[in-house]
């Protein structure tokens, strides 16, 4: 599922999306992908936020959430690639269903390459409701650490920030040749042409993933879902956004 927001800045990006919570540990997986929606973030890769996740954790009482980013890095560029120092990454969580954020976990990194650090707060009350400008809360990280390592503990917050191969499968020349008007106007992909039989995707077997060995950079979080729900609803809404 996808949704592109309306009046989308030079400083702030988002992508939403929503799961249903049924009790305190049945929570049914959710996704969205957005790679590269316009030229601003194909221009600035780190700000571009290509998926979201949730789905159930490694026991029926947890939660993970996945908010990846910078993608389409290729095994060469990945090395050198960190997330932005300058960014604030969220995780926004509604449990009251008013469609508004009731905590956020909140990630900044400081430095650059091998020696970046992440810092995770939360889940905590949102310093701004609805905002997307870069406001951290005054309080202790819950974890921090050095990225490319699993932090935190396995009763509470555990993080993993670092490169992961891209888990989003994109036949790109069948999906240029349904919607030809996002073709590029030059390149190979240009020359694709419509398909006549543009109104299905291919199925699995003749299906290529153009995804298929490019990497992002990801933000795993897994902590137990009563830290999501506590707001007493049995539903949650969640999605993420990248701000600078």
């Amino acid at each position: 599922m996808k949704f592109h927001l309306p009046g989308r800045g030079a400083r702030a990006l988002a992508l939403l999306a929503t799961v249903a919570v049924v009790g305190v540990a049945g929570v049914r997986a959710a996704r969205a992908s957005d790679h590269q929606d316009n030229p601003l973030v194909e221009l600035n890769p780190s700000m571009d936020m290509s998926d979201f996740y949730a789905f159930p954790g490694s026991a029926a009482d947890r939660t993970v959430l996945v908010l990846n980013s910078h993608p389409l890095l290729t095994p060469a560029q990945t090395p050198g690639a960190s997330f932005d120092p300058n960014i604030l990454y969220q995780f926004k969580i509604d449990n009251t269903g008013d469609a508004k954020e009731d905590l956020v976990i909140q990630v900044v990194f400081h430095g650059t390459g091998a020696s970046q650090t992440v810092e995770v707060r939360g889940p905590i009350a949102p310093p701004v409701v609805g905002g997307m400008m870069n406001t951290v809360a005054n309080t202790t990280p819950t974890v921090t650490g050095p990225v490319n390592t699993v932090l935190g503990t396995t009763s509470g917050m555990q993080v993993y920030a670092g490169a992961r191969e891209d888990p989003f499968f994109l036949d790109l020349e069948q999906f240029l040749r349904i919607l030809p008007d996002r073709k590029p106007s030059t390149g190979p992909l240009s020359l694709i042409p419509d398909s006549p039989t543009a109104g299905s995707f291919r199925d699995a077997a003749s299906a290529v993933d153009a995804l298929k060995g490019s990497n992002v950079l990801s933000i795993v979080v897994e902590l137990p879902t009563a830290q999501l729900t506590a707001g007493g609803s049995s539903k949650l809404g969640l999605w993420g956004t990248i701000s600078r």
